[in-house]
């Protein structure tokens, strides 16, 4: 796991490095201080008890100034480390979201239908976030403290041994402590996450579905619905903060019962009750360095805290970062599509390796460079999954697609994607002005290029309407244009990318019956050597198809133009029969 996420770390390792040796530079500033004051007090302490005619002004001031000195260096170090940790741990965190949203990019949509959407996006905030909180902890604490237990339990066997054993015992209790709330901490944590991610959910079902939600008047519904997940993730913040609280206290009470011990044991060695040899000087360093001791411990203890509630963020990171898309590029990819002839070869699909049944069973099915097919047939018959196979959206589980004659598992992706246009069901547009959206097709093209592709869709005359006509901004997913418009500026796009195939997902739903014609006519007058797949829910759409597929439980059932499908198909006549019934009914 830790492997896994320092390879994030890249050109922030030098102040990762950095950031540890400077608060070790820090806490041996601060170790010597208190070494030098005892010097300082034990020169009034020895002229008081006649020990020394005089005190040696020299020394002291020379000691005043080392200490100022270390003061100073450990201030410039602190200064200076906190940068470097700002610096590192900032730029691990950039490095880390850009990693996971890269990997992101690379998955199929096999691999993202094992995550939930709000999942994701609490994994590249909230998630990392908690590790960057934790990376700077470690980085500028975790050397730091450990460094300034050790070096205060040397200056104190110097001072007096037995003292040093009293300090180990307390750093072992509080050791214990800290262990304690760490194991019971972190399930608890673990949950927590889990339950941002339900949290997400609800706020991004919600405003997505805003509208819906105003018009069937649910507010109240989703406000309780929320409630309900805001509660969940206080409730276990709850319990691991209640188990998190035993640790201060436990501190206070190790650091004065130390205090007292010290100050009991000093003040009878001082009047001779039991043996051993520490002065009022050596008493005042001793009692800096348990507080330094016991400040070491509890600075640990806040780095493992951090550690503990990143600890089930760090796991959820790597499952992302670990992911391996389950359709990468092949050796010698070929670049080169030939035309836009498709073939299925007794294909079968699942959207599961350990899914019982398969999606699509047996598809046999060519279809001609330039042809026009219509895909029918109720929902769930499997139409969207068997378009979805031909750009490599999904791969198959047996069989072989082909496109251009080669098996599709030999082309570059981004070849075939590219030659391979998809109008989706849902229509998606991005923030930006409409020549913005229409470039997703292709980024070089031209003004005149984008005009045609909007003519080809229809889409030429309601944009030129709108103000500012292609600079128009669309608003955030499109909102400022209708379902229909949506439709049209999609098949713009899908048009601009000059495809050997381009699929309609039951892409003009939206659309009137005579803009839908419209666009297929004009595709068969402009794009005549670019195949068509059009999946329709209206016979309307495809009756002039070249070559109709019916579908039904994942399997071709029928085949054929409208005609002959209505003489010999009862699925496709029966479709035929209540559209046209509900048709005659409506006028």
């Amino acid at each position: 796991m830790f492997k896994t996420l320092l390879k994030s770390v890249r050109e922030y390792k030098v102040a990762s490095i950095l950031c540890p040796l400077v608060m070790i530079g820090e806490a041996v500033m601060e170790i010597l201080i208190p070494f030098m004051m005892t010097y300082i007090v034990g020169q009034f302490e020895r002229l008081a008890k006649g020990e020394i005619a005089e005190i040696n002004v020299s020394g002291i001031a020379l000691c005043a100034a080392l200490m100022i000195a270390c003061a100073v260096f450990a201030l410039l170090c602190g200064v200076w480390g906190g940068k470097l940790a700002a610096k590192a741990s900032c730029g691990f965190a950039h490095n880390l979201r850009q990693d996971m949203y890269d990997n992101l990019q690379k998955y199929s949509f096999s691999n993202i239908d094992n995550y939930s959407t709000s999942g994701l996006i609490t994994r590249i905030t909230t998630d990392v976030t908690n590790v960057q909180n934790a990376y700077q902890m470690a980085i500028r604490m975790l050397v730091r403290a450990p460094v300034l237990f050790i070096a205060s339990i040397v200056m104190t066997l110097f001072i007096e041994p037995f003292m040093a054993l009293i300090f180990g015992g307390a750093a072992l209790i509080l050791g214990i402590v800290v262990a304690f709330c760490m194991v019971r901490v972190a399930p608890h944590f673990k949950m927590m996450f889990k339950k941002y991610d339900g949290l997400n959910a609800v706020v991004q079902e919600n405003l997505t579905a805003i509208r819906v939600v105003k018009s069937y008047v649910r507010e109240d519904s989703e406000i309780e619905k929320m409630k309900r997940a805001t509660g969940e993730v206080y409730k276990y913040s709850v319990k691991a903060e209640r188990i998190l609280t035993i640790m201060m206290p436990c501190v206070n009470l190790v650091f004065f019962a130390v205090n007292i011990v010290i100050l009991t044991l000093g003040a009878n060695m001082e009047i001779g009750n039991i043996s051993g040899n520490v002065s009022p000087s050596q008493l005042q360093t001793l009692i800096q360095y348990s507080a330094q001791i016991l400040s070491g411990v509890m600075m640990v203890a806040m780095c493992l805290n951090f550690i503990s509630l990143s600890k089930g963020s760090m796991e959820r990171i790597c499952e992302v970062l670990d992911e391996k898309a389950t359709i990468s590029n092949p050796e010698g990819a070929i670049t080169q599509i030939a035309d836009g002839t498709v073939d299925f070869e007794n294909v079968d699909f699942a959207y599961s390796e350990k899914s019982d049944k398969n999606v699509l069973s047996g598809i046999n099915l060519h279809i001609a460079a330039g042809e026009t097919v219509g895909i029918i047939g109720a929902t769930g018959s499997g139409k969207s999954s068997l378009v979805s196979l031909i750009p490599r959206l999904y791969d198959v589980s047996g069989g072989i697609v082909k496109v251009g004659g080669v098996d599709v598992k030999k082309y570059d992706l981004d070849a075939l994607r590219n030659k391979v246009a998809m109008v989706l069901q849902k229509n998606v547009l991005f923030s930006g002005s409409v020549a913005e959206n229409l470039r997703w097709g292709d980024e070089s093209a031209t003004d005149e290029e984008v005009r045609l592709a909007a003519r080809q869709a229809c889409a030429e005359e309601f944009i030129d309407n709108l103000p500012g006509g292609f600079n128009y901004d669309l608003g955030q997913g499109g909102v400022n244009v209708s379902g229909g418009q949506k439709q049209r500026l999609c098949i713009a796009r899908a048009l601009l990318k000059k495809p050997k195939v381009i699929i309609f997902d039951d892409s003009t739903s939206a659309v009137d019956t005579k803009t839908d014609a419209l666009i297929r006519e004009s595709l068969k007058k402009h794009a005549p050597e670019t195949t068509k797949i059009i999946i329709a829910q209206r016979i309307s759409s495809v009756c002039d198809a070249d070559k109709i597929i019916v579908m039904d439980e994942g399997k071709i059932v029928g085949s054929g133009n409208h005609e002959q499908l209505i003489a010999t198909n009862d699925i496709y006549r029966e479709i035929y029969e209540s559209q046209l019934k509900g048709e005659a009914e409506h006028e």
